[in-house]
Formats: structure tokens, C-alpha cells, sequence
């Protein structure tokens, strides 16, 4: 028998304290833990709807580029810090029915004047190259606007079929919803939206031609005949999800 006070041979290793398990954690920490993740959670979900919303498209006013039913990720933040520019494919509210959200994309800046001829458009006397137009507007689109400081110019790129800035005018920039950034459903097309490009356009405008439509006076820009859409039909825009 050997006494537990006898100190160990020389030579011997000492024997190591045997150390005890550590205990689970409490429940109290657990919950902590719980919490802490459902707000992060909560969180950035909420950072996440701020800066996007998601749309479905109705109706056929950008086909091409769009179908009924596809899905489509809209970028709020996008014009905090920068402007709209030509090309780009937005989310904008109705002007003359703001519950009603439509889907366009912009074809003239603040400051241009815009002239629809033939259904080909011209932005300070510079015709733009549309090329991912299938059919141009031959009936009850030309005509001629000036926009202002705040103003931008949206048309679908169905340009027979789509109610826009050629039937309701120019667009004010509060009415801006945000930019149509990626499309995710259905799954063949998902992808990034994609920014069109026109070249270089005139900075000088144009002499404002004499209007010819209206058989009274009235502004410059006073050319609408017959629209192609119906205003605030639920076919030509798009419903948040």
C-alpha cells in the first residue's frame, strides 16, 4: 500500500490534477444567444427591405425585355446617391394614379427636350438608337417635350402598347420608385437587368417646333391623340410581392 503522502520516486513524473468536466451552459446563456440571433435576423431583414422590394411584371408594355409574371428585384437605394441616367429600366409610381406602379425604362434626362417623330425618339435633336425595340409607335405618339430640372422621360419598350411618359408626360423624380436591378424568377432568366447604351447625345437643344396637333393653343408639349393604354390598367406595370 502506498501512502498519498509518500512524495514520488525520483525520477517520476508528477501525476496531473485530473480536471473535472465543464458544465453546459447555462440557460440563461442560451437564451441570450437565441436573441441575439433573431435580431440579427430581424435585422437585416429589415435593412434588406429598405433597400429593395420585389416586383412581378404585368402585362406586355416592355416586352421584349419583360414578360408577365417574371420577378424582379428593385433597388431603392440606387438613386440616393446618383441620378437616373439614360437607359436605365425603373420602378415609378403612376403619376396620374400613384397606388398604381408601373415598369419603364428612361429615355430622357432633366434639362433635354424630347422629341418623338415617326415613333423614333430624338433627345435634344439626337436620334436614339433603339435597337432592342421590336415595333415603333406609328399612331398617337410624336410629339415634343421640354423637361425641366426634376423631370425625366420613361416609355415601354412595347412602344404600341405601353401607357408612359408619351401619354401622361414627363416623369418627376419623386415618383422614382427605384432601379429595376436583378431578375430572378423564372430561373432561365435570371440575370442582372441590363443598362442600354445610346452613344453621345447633343447638349443643345433644339429649335421647339410649332405644334401642329392641337387645333387650340396650348403648350409645346400638347400632341396626345388617342393613348395606347388604358391609365392605371393593372396590364401595364408591375405589383409589389
Amino acid at each position: 500500500m502506498i501512502d498519498s503522502q509518500t512524495p514520488p520516486a525520483s525520477g517520476s513524473l508528477p501525476v496531473a490534477p485530473v480536471m473535472k468536466r465543464p458544465t453546459l451552459l447555462s440557460r440563461n446563456t442560451i437564451l441570450r444567444d437565441v436573441l441575439e440571433i433573431v435580431l440579427l435576423i430581424a435585422t437585416i431583414y429589415t435593412l434588406v427591405n429598405l433597400a429593395t422590394a420585389r416586383a412581378v411584371v404585368e402585362g406586355a408594355s416592355m416586352r421584349p425585355s419583360f414578360d408577365t409574371g417574371q420577378l424582379v428585384i428593385v433597388n431603392r437605394f440606387a438613386y440616393y446617391f446618383a441620378n437616373p441616367q439614360r437607359g436605365d429600366v425603373i420602378v415609378l409610381h403612376n403619376p396620374q394614379d400613384p397606388s398604381q406602379d408601373y415598369i419603364k425604362r428612361v429615355v430622357g434626362l432633366p434639362g433635354e427636350v424630347l422629341q418623338i417623330k415617326e415613333g423614333r425618339v430624338y433627345a435634344n435633336g439626337t436620334l436614339l438608337d433603339e435597337a432592342y425595340i421590336p415595333h415603333f409607335c406609328t399612331l398617337g405618339c410624336d410629339g415634343t417635350w421640354s423637361l425641366d430640372d426634376t423631370q425625366y422621360f420613361v416609355l415601354g419598350d412595347n412602344r404600341p402598347n405601353s401607357h408612359d411618359s408619351h401619354s401622361f408626360g414627363p416623369l418627376d423624380r419623386k415618383l422614382i420608385v427605384g432601379k429595376a436591378w436583378i431578375r430572378y424568377w423564372p430561373p432561365p432568366d435570371f440575370g442582372m437587368v441590363p443598362h442600354q447604351e445610346y452613344g453621345p447625345v447633343s447638349s443643345e437643344h433644339p429649335p421647339t417646333p410649332t405644334p401642329t396637333l392641337s387645333p387650340t393653343p396650348g403648350p409645346t408639349n400638347e400632341r396626345r391623340l388617342l393613348p395606347r393604354a388604358t391609365p392605371g390598367a393593372p396590364s401595364d406595370g408591375v405589383q409589389g410581392l
